[in-house]
C-alpha cells in the first residue's frame, strides 16, 4: 500500500530581500515543534542558503545527489526532532539552469523519500528562473512571500501571473512580510488581490502577516530561527498562526 503523499509547500517571492527563506526556516520550525515531520528542501539550487540560516555545517548537498548519483539520504541533514533539511549548493550558477532531464531525476529522487514526512517546505529561488517555475509546479501548494515595496508587488504578481497561465495554478496564500502595522499588511494584501482579480480571475488567501522586528534581524546574525532565539517576540506568534493554519 502506498503512503499517503505530504502536503508539498513551494515557497517562493518576485523578487529576493523579501525574507523567503527566514519564513520557511521558522515556519518549518513550528510545524516540528507541532510533532509533524517537516523537510525543508533548498531549492536555490545554485545559490542556497538554508543551511547558513540555521547555522549548519553541510558535509553534501543536492548537487552530489544530481550530478553523481550520490544516495539522497546521504543528503539529508537532521536538524532537531521532526525538522530534517536538504541543503543545496551554493556559488554554483550552473546547478541553476539544469536540464529538463535532471530535473525529473531529482524530481523521482525526491519522490521516493517524501512520505516519510508529513510536510515538505520548498524554499525556491527568488523571480522566475527554470527552478522556481518547476519547484511550484511540482508543488501541491504555493505560498507567495511579499512586502509593502512596490517592486516586490510587481514581481509577485508577474510569478502568480506566469504560474497560472503556464501552469495552470489557480490557488496562492500571500505571507505579506516586513509591514509596520496590521493595516498595511491588509492593505498590501488587498492591493495585489484587486490586481489578480482583475486580470487574471484569480483570488489569493491571506496566509499571514509578520511584523518587522528587530528580533528577526538578531536571530538571522545568530544563524538560528527566530521562533527559538525569541519565541515570544511578535513575529513568532504571527509564524505560529501561519502554522496552525497550515497544520493537516
Amino acid at each position: 500500500m502506498t503512503p499517503p503523499s505530504p502536503h508539498i509547500y513551494c515557497i517562493s517571492s518576485g523578487k529576493g530581500g523579501v525574507g523567503k527563506t527566514t519564513c520557511a526556516v521558522n515556519i518549518g520550525t513550528a510545524l516540528a515543534q507541532r510533532g509533524l515531520k517537516t523537510l525543508i528542501i533548498d531549492g536555490d539550487l545554485g545559490l542556497g542558503n538554508v543551511d547558513v540560516a540555521l547555522g549548519l555545517q553541510v558535509s553534501h548537498t543536492i548537487r552530489e545527489t544530481v550530478e553523481l548519483g550520490l544516495d539522497i539520504d546521504d543528503v539529508l541533514l537532521p536538524v532537531m526532532d521532526n525538522l530534517t533539511v536538504l541543503p543545496a549548493s551554493s556559488g554554483v550558477p550552473e546547478m541553476a539552469g539544469i536540464s529538463q532531464e535532471e530535473q525529473l531525476f531529482l524530481t523521482s529522487t525526491l519522490e521516493e523519500i517524501i512520505h516519510r514526512f508529513d510536510i515538505v517546505l520548498i524554499d525556491s529561488a527568488a523571480g522566475i528562473g527554470d527552478s522556481v517555475l518547476w519547484f511550484s509546479e511540482w508543488a501541491t501548494n504555493n505560498i507567495i512571500v511579499i512586502t509593502p515595496d512596490p517592486t516586490s508587488l510587481t514581481d509577485g504578481y508577474a510569478l502568480m501571473k506566469i504560474l497560472s497561465s503556464r501552469y495552470g495554478k489557480k490557488k496562492f496564500q500571500l505571507i505579506v512580510n516586513n509591514v509596520k502595522s496590521q493595516k498595511e499588511g491588509i492593505d498590501t494584501k488587498k492591493a495585489i488581490g484587486k490586481v489578480l482579480e482583475q486580470f487574471l480571475d484569480l483570488t489569493p488567501e491571506l496566509l499571514g502577516i509578520l511584523p518587522k522586528d528587530a528580533q528577526v534581524v538578531k536571530a538571522i546574525r545568530k544563524q538560528t530561527p527566530f521562533l527559538l532565539n525569541s519565541p515570544d517576540c511578535r513575529a513568532a506568534k504571527g509564524i505560529r498562526r501561519i502554522a496552525d493554519r497550515l497544520t493537516p
